[in-house]
């Protein structure tokens, strides 16, 4: 049996080095980085919204996971609220028809997207394998993989701010997905935060947390990586290789 010796960090030091994995954050990654200085060419930027739309329709399958573990009806009553946000309550349209909205705005055809004939493999691969440890994991650890919210509002205003300036051929409404997310994003981060600070309390478990998120991040930098492969960076080096139907 291994004894944990190394003194626990205060919650204070716990959630600063949680909030440090920024460093880490996919805004950084070159694709990123280049499609937010207006560098990425438009089939690049459809690339971007094409296959980051299975992300977006797996969240509320993820979410419905995590949820399937928590024996607390108090937080099942909060985590329900993230499966809304995407699929959309009764009358109401979500995250996931937004980004079907934006999917068009940048002049995708909306029945390619769904299909997701397009979806680079390695997109699909990453994606599915957080769904899959959202599955297996302990809800607790699900959760505190979703503190990359912690993030989100700087990248979704760093796209409201640089997109209409450099991407002008893109219709303003559809922007609608990255604005709900500012608040959307503060708001889901409050109950992940206050969960993941609650569970994690030796030094071992921290550690363990903080593994958990870069495992998050490193799956969301991976998704870029499946995509500056398949669609390249700048017109000089666009169409690095086919696009492949799986």
């Amino acid at each position: 049996m291994t004894i944990d010796t190394a003194a626990p960090w205060s919650t204070e030091e716990f959630e600063a080095r949680l909030r440090a994995k920024e460093n880490c954050y996919h805004i950084f990654h070159p694709f990123h980085i280049a499609m937010n200085s207006g560098q990425c060419n438009k089939e690049q930027v459809q690339g971007w919204v094409l296959n980051r739309f299975y992300y977006q329709i797996m969240i509320p399958i993820k979410d419905a996971a995590v949820m399937s573990n928590m024996p607390d009806r108090d937080h099942r009553r909060l985590w329900v609220q993230r499966i809304l946000d995407h699929d959309g309550a009764e009358g109401e349209e979500g995250g996931i028809e937004a980004w079907l909205a934006l999917a068009e705005a940048v002049g995708l055809d909306r029945e390619e997207v769904i299909s997701l004939q397009s979806v680079t493999p390695g997109v699909k691969f990453a994606v599915d394998a957080y769904v899959n440890f959202a599955r297996t994991a302990p809800w607790q650890e699900a959760v505190c993989s979703s503190l990359t919210e912690l993030f989100a509002p700087t990248i979704h205003q760093k796209r409201l701010d640089s997109w209409p300036q450099h991407y002008p051929w893109i219709d303003a409404n559809g922007y609608q997905y990255f604005r709900k997310r500012l608040s959307e994003a503060r708001r889901d981060v409050e109950h992940g935060l206050r969960v993941t600070l609650a569970h994690f309390k030796t030094r071992t478990e921290q550690e363990r947390a903080l593994d958990i998120l870069q495992f998050k991040l490193n799956v969301l930098w991976t998704m870029l990586d499946a995509m500056q492969v398949t669609y390249g960076i700048g017109d000089h080096n666009s169409g690095a290789i086919a696009r492949m139907t799986p």
